[in-house]
């Protein structure tokens, strides 16, 4: 998804110290364990099977993060959990005694701060509840898969789901939006793409998931990564699905949520591309423009003001002009400070980096110079986009209209456009489709919006 909620107030961390001894196997860490930095509670979400690997992701809630990939350590009693990106942070604690608390510090630059996590206890939840995620026993084939990006030079890691029906299938391959995105899209304790994956299966369309390249088991570089990269693990992850047995090499689509729709129209455009698309939330209007319409909608949630978001918008379309004007990072960097007037403030300034290395970064400069108009109409494949009406990070209206707009410039007939009443940017139902809502709606994806996708799939795939 676009500008993705990964802004951490967050510093520099002292490296890992040298992993101790494990004389003794100890009891699982897997599950959520929750504790207080200052104002901001933190929830790491940790995974400890027996014979690894460890896996850990995070959440605050109070800045609308979560999902961020966490390297996992706990030699003996020792915890150690590092964040990298979108900023360096450590926590470097030890087990209680009763093995509930992990008892530490958290470390960020010069100085630490003292934190006890918390293990939610056997029946407790650290936010609500997920009915639609799926469990086995499946009715279908699931398996964990690898496949290649020879372009990049890298291996990508997934999860193939296939009917337990006779073949051959249609297939699909999904495709995450902005940010580091695993297999299932994890977001605030949300899989939409499990959900996803398992309502097409369940209804006769094989599934490809797969980790971002650099998360999970996925090869490859996530910080340098842009939407022209992500197209090529398309295109590679096209290629794999038609090689399988039991799959109409004819009917393999993509589906793109978010930015994962600007990689999947990259791919529609190129030779070898998908036979159809689906689009959800996928922008259409140019990548700078995006992100002042963004802001808007974002604000509009806290105030009618006139002048007030006439004030938003101005400064975001002077912040979009100035990133796109300086090339150079270090010099965009100090723009930036001077700009959000934080030179002669450091403490500030400190607290304002993670935010200026997102805008500085790879990803984020190429979000700014997208220009679907000149992707949309190579696009000669049947389309299905859709948006939720309270979708405040790729409004809906304008971007469901450019989506018209460039297709049709492709003379493509086989469009079908439709906006959702009441989805948010993750088609859940939703009050306002704030951000700060994804984490404590229950629904996962809406079964409307499942419905809309099976049928339309099912309807363009005859045998």
């Amino acid at each position: 998804m676009p500008t993705s909620p990964h802004l951490l107030l967050l510093a520099a961390l002292l490296p890992f110290s040298a992993a101790h001894a494990q004389t003794a196997p100890r009891p699982s860490l897997s599950g959520d364990w929750s504790g207080e930095v200052a104002t901001l509670e933190l929830t790491f979400h940790l995974q400890d099977p027996t014979g690894g690997p460890r896996t850990a992701k995070l959440d605050i809630v109070e800045q609308n993060v979560a999902g961020l990939v966490v390297d996992f350590q706990a030699p003996g009693d020792s915890v150690y959990l590092r964040l990298s990106k979108p900023i360096a942070a450590r926590f470097a604690g030890r087990r209680s005694a009763d093995g509930r608390q992990l008892n530490g510090e958290w470390q960020q630059g010069l100085r630490a701060f003292p934190l006890t996590l918390t293990r939610a206890g056997a029946g407790e939840a650290t936010g609500p509840k997920r009915p639609q995620q799926p469990h086995a026993p499946f009715p279908y084939q699931s398996a964990d898969v690898t496949f290649r990006n020879e372009k990049a030079g890298i291996s990508l890691a997934g999860t193939y789901t296939v009917p337990a029906d006779m073949g051959p299938f249609p297939a699909v391959v999904l495709l995450t939006g902005s940010g580091p995105e695993d297999r299932n899209s994890t977001l605030f304790g949300h899989q939409p793409f499990a959900v996803l994956a398992d309502y097409l299966t369940r209804h006769g369309i094989a599934v490809l998931r797969f980790d971002d390249r650099g998360v999970g088991q996925s090869g490859g570089n996530v910080a340098t990564a842009t939407s022209a990269d992500y197209t090529t693990d398309a295109q590679a992850a096209l290629a794999w699905l038609r090689a399988q047995p039991g799959i109409r090499k004819n009917q393999v689509g993509l589906i793109g949520h978010s930015e994962g729709g600007t990689a999947a129209i990259g791919a529609a455009g190129q030779p070898g591309g998908p036979n159809f698309l689906v689009l959800l939330a996928s922008p259409a209007i140019a990548g700078d423009e995006l992100i002042v319409q963004q802001s808007l909608a974002l604000a509009r949630l806290q105030t009618t003001d006139i002048a007030q978001l006439a004030a938003i918008e101005k400064q975001q379309r002077a912040m979009t002009q100035l990133i796109q004007q300086t090339p150079n990072d270090a010099e965009a960097r100090t723009k930036l400070l001077a700009f959000y007037h934080l030179t002669d403030n450091p403490t500030a300034a400190a607290q304002f980096e993670p935010k200026l290395q997102m805008a500085i970064s790879p990803a984020y400069r190429h979000l700014l110079a997208d220009r679907p108009a000149l992707t949309l109409p190579k696009v000669h494949c049947p389309v299905l986009a859709l948006g939720g009406s309270k979708d405040v990070q790729v409004p809906a209206a304008a971007n469901l209209a450019a989506t018209t707009t460039g297709l049709k410039a492709a003379n493509n007939r086989d469009v079908t456009v439709r906006e959702l009443p009441g989805l948010n940017h993750l088609f859940q139902t939703a009050p306002t489709g704030g951000i700060a809502e994804y984490g404590t709606i229950e629904e996962t994806f809406a079964p409307a919006a499942l419905q809309v996708i099976g049928d339309w799939i099912t309807k363009h795939t005859p045998r």
